[in-house]
């Protein structure tokens, strides 16, 4: 049954969240009354806004395809390594846990959280590479997942028309994406969607361009990304024998500890103690407008983050077949590209992946800008599947310890 309006009850309801909210929340927090719309919708909901934005992300088809989504090791057959899907949900509960104490917005952090990775292709960074040279070699901005999430949310799902998030959980998603060992984050809380249209074409032409997000829930939400993922990379890392557990650098095992889970609890204990200011602070104190880690641990951070890099991301011993993951995008890109010259309305039922989508999708973009939107959607196994049906030569997954 369609519900066509708010029933009295449940409005009173929601107002009485809202005022709860107020009085509950701390003076810098986002109020869930101040989400911002693009487009004014008619029913009014009985959900409070940030709320009902983390609902509209679950039920998208885009949050779906999170479960065959890379993390970080590709073409392993390992039921114990982490996907996409459990690594947002992860950030979920971490910056869930330190809104709460600092009196923030959480289900403005939930909805931020649950989106903020919705745009990464098949294959993780290394996808994101290859499409982003794909894209530059047709003619658009080089291909950056925080923008495609944006994109898919507001632009592509429900047949092109978006599911009309509200600004501040939009400009979380995008603004995720930065070096989180920053020793603090101050938000850039003059947006509107104006802004925040500019600030995304200034980031798509320059991938460098700074972005800060215009909430604290935004902020905590970049910093509990790294935090979801740096523990648990070392974690899968010695799931597949690639490194050992006593490798991890020194002073950043005594002091952050040398589990996921310890590592976890050192991190949210330093960001909740070092900002708990944050909970009582007044609106007009802008020196109090800021969260980070402390000096030590922002340190710390940054030395576990580089023992990543040198002995997971780019450990010799893991070497997936990306030469054939290569060859096998630029394929598919050809392909697909192909059949957009051939048939660019869709009239024909050989264009399926077209079919659910709207006119106007398909007249405000470009044939190429179609063809990475499809291509960014695919979980890892179905690019293999149509890489396959193409004529690819698709590579093996690998079996290590599970």
């Amino acid at each position: 049954m369609l519900h066509t309006e708010t029933r009295p009850e449940l409005s009173l309801l929601l107002d009485e969240l809202n005022a709860a909210e107020q009085q509950r929340l701390s003076p810098l927090a986002c109020l869930s009354r101040d989400g911002v719309r693009r487009r004014t919708e008619e029913l009014q909901d009985h959900r409070q806004s940030f709320a009902q934005d983390a609902d509209r992300i679950l039920h998208s088809k885009a949050y779906t395809r999170y479960i065959d989504k890379t993390q970080v090791f590709s073409l392993i057959d390992n039921d114990h390594i982490t996907h996409r899907v459990l690594h947002v949900q992860m950030v979920s509960r971490i910056a869930r846990t330190v809104g709460r104490f600092l009196g923030l917005n959480e289900d403005l952090i939930e909805a931020i959280a649950l989106g903020h990775d919705i745009g990464h292709p098949p294959f993780g960074h290394e996808g994101e590479r290859i499409l982003n040279r794909l894209c530059r070699q047709h003619g658009l901005d080089g291909f950056q997942h925080n923008i495609q999430s944006v994109q898919f949310l507001d632009r592509f799902e429900k047949k092109g028309a978006g599911w009309n998030l509200t600004l501040q959980v939009l400009d979380g998603i995008l603004c995720h994406d930065g070096e989180a060992h920053a020793t603090r984050l101050v938000p850039d809380r003059d947006r509107d969607f104006a802004s925040f249209d500019r600030l995304m074409a200034a980031k798509s032409k320059d991938p460098m361009h700074k972005l800060v997000p215009m909430t604290l829930e935004g902020c905590v939400v970049r910093l509990s990304d790294c935090i979801a993922y740096i523990g648990r990379d070392i974690e899968d890392a010695i799931e597949l024998k690639l490194i050992d557990r006593s490798e991890i650098p020194e002073q950043c095992g005594r002091t952050l500890g040398i589990s996921n889970g310890t590592i976890v609890y050192t991190l949210v204990t330093d960001l909740i103690g070092g900002n708990a200011r944050v909970r009582d602070a007044h609106k007009e104190d802008t020196d109090q407008d800021y969260v980070g880690f402390s000096e030590e641990i922002a340190s710390l951070l940054l030395a576990l983050k580089t023992f990543n890099y040198e002995r997971i991301y780019t450990n010799s011993a893991f070497q997936p077949d990306f030469k054939r993951i290569h060859v096998c995008y630029e394929q598919l890109f050809d392909y697909y590209m192909g059949r957009m010259a051939h048939d660019s309305t869709a009239s024909e039922m050989g264009l399926s992946f077209l079919h659910s989508m709207s006119a106007a999708y398909i007249k405000n973009h470009s044939p190429a800008a179609i063809v990475r939107d499809y291509l960014a959607g695919m979980t890892d196994d179905f690019f293999l599947r149509q890489a396959k049906t193409c004529g690819c030569d698709i590579p093996e997954r690998t079996c290590l310890p599970n």
